[in-house]
């Protein structure tokens, strides 16, 4: 590393945090300097808290989605690539996994890149972990694409925005994101693997990312500048989140969940199955703009699942992602012990904390045991009696069982009244 280069990413670093704007040369130094693994840990963590304090104006957006893109590799297919990505917060949420194999069966290329979990149990990639390979090199995603149409990857393994891969590592113990990174990391992969129409999950909730509304809307509006500078169209989905959509917290049991829907199966999540068609339908009508289709993506979404045709699309990519394409939710073991936590009174669930859920599930071992979790047995607005089973433990050893066990006393999960 020339020593230029070093001084020039320490200066933006120091402007940065004095609230001051940066160039796109300085901003393209500092992301080849991230990239490469030339700044030091402490100067990273001081990047990564100026990006928090002060934030991004417009130009800075632009400039560090485009540097991130250019000190990495870009992938490239033909015609419309779609693209799915949530601003996240939510545990138990996979629709990914559910949409993925609805636009590929619909015959539209959908290289769904994905990171590991950043402050939740398990990230799609973390999921799609326990049933297939996910450490996909360029050459491997670009044949699984014209093979079967769809593939769920882990992003670093591509190079594409690299540097986000090194920040992430950084945030990760913070368990934070400012909203300007993750709209940096969201876009710059997105344009990275050549996305062309992009359906954005934006959770709100007091518990999420995104807390309110009001912020939900400057952040859409940034996403809209973006995608409008990178020639994406974009469609929202700001919706209103207070629990899990699926019951399955940790990446088996959120496996698990998916497995469930794709086969209709009676005991899957209903609500995690709206979310997944709406989404999926939202990003259908996007692509049928362009490609002169006169139907509903709800209802074609709808189709393709109810159908069959995108569980049998998921064992495609499962088989073209060295997993075993005959995995079911009735042979799918959660190898676990388990845990029955009671209802310490009757009543009606009337909040479900995330944080606690998340902080239970890393308690028990999510998502570094593929198998750790929990289970919702009861929901919001449902009632439980006295001493009913209302949520499942999972974890490898009765000592972690018994440390979420003591630990579910101060960090409740269920508000009953």
């Amino acid at each position: 590393m020339s020593n230029d280069k070093e001084l020039s990413a320490i200066k933006s670093i120091q402007k940065k945090l004095l609230g001051k704007k940066l160039t796109y040369r300085e901003i393209y130094d500092l992301m080849e300097e991230i990239t490469n693994r030339k700044l030091s840990d402490i100067l990273m963590t001081y990047f990564v808290a100026s990006s928090f304090k002060e934030g991004y104006s417009e130009e800075e957006l632009y400039y560090f989605t485009k540097a991130m893109v250019e000190t990495g590799k870009r992938l490239h297919f033909e015609g419309i690539v779609a693209d799915k990505h949530s601003t996240g917060g939510v545990a138990g949420t996979r629709t990914t996994m559910i949409i993925v194999p609805i636009i590929a069966a619909a015959g539209i290329k959908i290289p769904k890149i994905s990171s590991r979990a950043i402050t939740s149990p398990s990230g799609t990639a973390d999921t799609m972990e326990v049933l297939a390979k996910v450490n996909l090199t360029a050459k491997e995603v670009t044949k699984i694409i014209e093979k079967v149409g769809g593939c769920i990857a882990w992003n670093e393994y591509l190079k594409i925005a690299p540097a986000d891969d090194v920040i992430i590592k950084v945030e990760e113990p913070l368990s934070f994101e400012s909203f300007d990174k993750i709209i940096i990391s969201i876009m710059a992969k997105k344009v990275a693997i050549g996305t062309t129409h992009l359906i954005l999950d934006m959770p709100v909730g007091k518990t999420m990312k995104i807390r309110h509304f009001h912020d939900a809307d400057k952040v859409r509006e940034k996403f809209k500048e973006l995608a409008r500078r990178f020639k994406i169209k974009v469609a929202f989905d700001v919706n209103e989140t207070l629990e899990p959509s699926g019951r399955g917290v940790g990446p088996a049991l959120e496996a698990r969940d998916v497995l469930y829907i794709l086969e209709q199966k009676p005991e899957r999540p209903l609500k995690l199955e709206a979310k997944a068609l709406r989404l999926a339908g939202k990003l259908l009508d996007l692509c049928f703009v362009d490609l002169k289709v006169k139907k509903s993506g709800e209802d074609e979404a709808r189709r393709i699942l109810t159908e069959g045709l995108a569980l049998k699309k998921f064992k495609e990519i499962i088989k073209a992602q060295a997993g075993d394409d005959q995995v079911s939710s009735e042979t799918f073991k959660i190898r676990a012990r388990t845990l029955e936590i009671q209802s310490p009174r009757f009543g009606k669930i009337k909040e479900i904390n995330n944080y606690n859920l998340n902080i239970l599930a890393k308690i028990l071992g999510a998502p570094a045991d593929k198998y750790a979790g929990l289970y919702l047995l009861k929901k919001l607005d449902e009632f439980v009696d006295k001493r009913e089973p209302i949520m499942r433990f999972y974890a490898k050893d009765r000592y972690r069982l018994k440390e979420a066990e003591v630990s579910f006393r101060n960090f409740p999960v269920y508000e009953i009244e």
